[in-house]
């Protein structure tokens, strides 16, 4: 049985070392000039300003959960579409109850504001 495994193993263990080799001959071939410039943190053009620990908006975290919402929809949906007819009426009642509750969670956002930018 470790023997149909071999050579993935190989082949994981190759791309590990790879890695590292890649990784090694840059940090002693690789030039370096450090600078205070090309040490301050880059955010979309902007100077930094104050601590980098700032209080963030909820607004973020809203906005990222719905990505995510929408984003499993999206993953189940493919594999679901494929296999439709294999499926038949019961897949279909499950994928309509998934849909449901998925719109439900789209209503809710929508009343909380989640999709309005300011």
């Amino acid at each position: 049985m470790l023997q149909d495994y071999l050579p993935l193993i190989i082949i994981f263990t190759l791309a590990l070392a790879l890695g590292f080799l890649v990784l090694g001959m840059s940090a002693i071939l690789g030039p370096r000039r450090p600078t205070q410039r090309k040490a301050a943190p880059y955010e979309s053009g902007m100077v930094p300003y104050g601590q980098g620990r700032r209080r963030i908006s909820v607004r973020y975290y809203l906005v990222a959960m719905l990505f995510i919402l929408f984003d499993v929809e999206i993953v189940f949906f493919l594999p679901w579409a494929v296999v439709l007819r294999e499926l038949g009426i019961p897949g279909l009642v499950e994928m309509i109850l998934f849909v449901i509750v998925l719109t439900i969670g789209f209503i809710y956002a929508w009343k909380k504001g989640a999709l309005e930018w300011e």
